[in-house]
């Protein structure tokens, strides 16, 4: 184990400031239609982590599976913190990346691109689509996957706890902010992570964001998407330590969405 880059990620969580709880826990008390974390065993999962969708693709253990969701949580509290301002979009994202190269995920490049449309109105939901559809080409398996899991945001109320708790964390006023992310791993392996990143600014009040509609040129998407690598030792480490940083607060960010068929 490389013990130095543990050290340092554990001395990262333990000066980490977080922003003050201020989540009203009835926004998400009715928990009965969903198995709350729903990390306990090693099937696929899907899991609304505030601002963040990730979904495991492959079979990955229990508990580096609540690592990692628990490890981004940290990287948007830390974020939420040092930019409480929700419409400085790429401001956060760097708090929020600078987080995450601390806890082991090794990010390569930053940039955000602006999303061209093909279209003569904007959709957020085929803007998703179009980014997921290239990038992951290759693998027909996820990019059915991320299509599910849309289609099953949809297909919910609006006032859901998922849909509660994803649109809370993501959108303000007229500016957005969220992350699709893929994670591929053996037992043996590394974790692979493929993050779509997504900035959403617009003339009008965003509702709804995975499915936002307005007229070209009243909203721009700016995306970034990559593959992104996770230092297995570093995320076995920080494990217990980044757990009991978010105790008594997880509960209010995290919640597993139903299996997809």
């Amino acid at each position: 184990m490389n013990s130095g880059s543990v050290r340092s990620a554990l001395q990262f969580i333990e000066k980490s400031e977080l922003p003050p709880e201020k989540v009203d826990r009835s926004e998400l008390s009715d928990r009965s239609s969903g198995p709350g974390s729903g990390l306990e065993t090693s099937a696929q999962r899907t899991v609304v982590v505030g601002c963040d969708i990730i979904s495991f693709v492959d079979g990955v253990t229990p508990e580096r599976r609540q690592a990692l969701v628990n490890s981004s949580l940290l990287a948007q509290l830390v974020a939420k913190k040092r930019v409480p301002n929700p419409s400085r979009i790429y401001e956060w994202y760097d708090a929020y990346f600078d987080a995450l190269g601390n806890l082991g995920w090794a990010v390569q490049e930053r940039g955000f691109a602006v999303h061209q449309q093909t279209s003569e109105n904007f959709s957020a939901h085929q803007a998703i689509l179009a980014v997921a559809e290239t990038l992951l080409a290759g693998a027909p398996a996820s990019l059915a996957l991320v299509k599910s899991t849309l289609d099953a945001l949809r297909s919910m109320d609006t006032t859901s706890p998922w849909v509660t708790l994803f649109a809370r964390e993501s959108q303000s006023a007229n500016s957005a902010k969220f992350q699709v992310s893929l994670v591929n791993s053996d037992e043996q392996g590394p974790f692979g992570v493929t993050m779509m990143a997504f900035g959403l600014e617009a003339t009008s009040t965003i509702t709804q964001v995975l499915f936002f509609k307005a007229k070209q040129n009243s909203a721009t998407l700016r995306q970034y998407s990559g593959k992104i690598t996770i230092d297995t030792d570093v995320l076995d480490g920080i494990r217990d330590g980044i757990r009991k940083k978010l105790l008594g607060i997880s509960e209010n960010y995290i919640l597993s969405l139903p299996d997809l068929k």
